[in-house]
């Protein structure tokens, strides 16, 4: 049997704290192994602890979020951030990510959608709540004639795996649709990100949309 995901939650609020940690115990495959209540205790449990998946608010008094998820990424690269907050302006969404932020949720994410975005961090597979997502595509439509279009580069196979990404595919899911192994398609979106000059697989989705490779059905 697998190890669990271990999870370190980091938040002012006790009652934060409190709800997130009596719903993750009820799923067998994520454990709780610390809560910080700031960004310097996150820092000093996440050397001893390395958790999986850091959950992270971002408004906290002393060391803020932003700041505590890029030095969490600095202790511990191994570790995923999910940013927890009430937030979705640009002066918290786009410092996030740059620190190092992997997935970006708002409070009132439902419990089972919670889970699942730490299992996904845990694969390093982001989660963008649905406004989130809308600013950063914004974001890179404005940026798009400043940018040279790299799309030509890829293969066929490499055009049809980052289509199934934009449609939110993990591995596994790609892997069985195109009936190729898991290891092959992440060798595929290895070479995407290369070939885009991305960073992650949450900008390769962004870049399909925006580029038009994937539309609504």
């Amino acid at each position: 049997m697998p190890s669990p995901i271990t999870l370190l939650i980091v938040d002012d609020h006790k009652l934060v704290r409190w709800g997130v940690r009596t719903f993750l115990a009820t799923q067998s495959d994520i454990e709780v192994v610390g809560e910080a209540a700031s960004g310097e205790e996150a820092l000093r449990l996440v050397a001893e602890l390395v958790p999986d998946v850091a959950l992270v608010d971002l408004v906290m008094p002393g060391m803020d979020g932003i700041e505590a998820t890029r030095q969490i990424k600095a202790i511990s690269p191994h570790t995923q951030v999910i940013v927890l907050t009430s937030y979705h302006e640009d002066e918290h969404i786009f410092p996030a990510i740059r620190a190092g932020a992997l997935s970006y949720l708002l409070k009132d994410v439902g419990t089972e959608e919670l889970a699942a975005a730490v299992r996904k961090a845990a694969a390093g597979e982001a989660v963008m709540h649905s406004h989130v997502a809308a600013r950063l595509v914004r974001e890179l439509q404005e940026q798009r004639h400043a940018a040279p279009h790299l799309t030509s580069s890829l293969t066929e196979r490499e055009a049809e795996v980052l289509g199934l990404v934009a449609g939110g595919l993990s591995n596994g899911e790609i892997a069985e649709r195109l009936v190729i192994s898991e290891n092959t398609v992440k060798s595929h979106v290895s070479n995407i990100l290369s070939k885009l000059q991305l960073a992650d697989r949450t900008q390769a989705a962004v870049y399909a949309w925006r580029e038009g490779l994937v539309r609504p059905d």
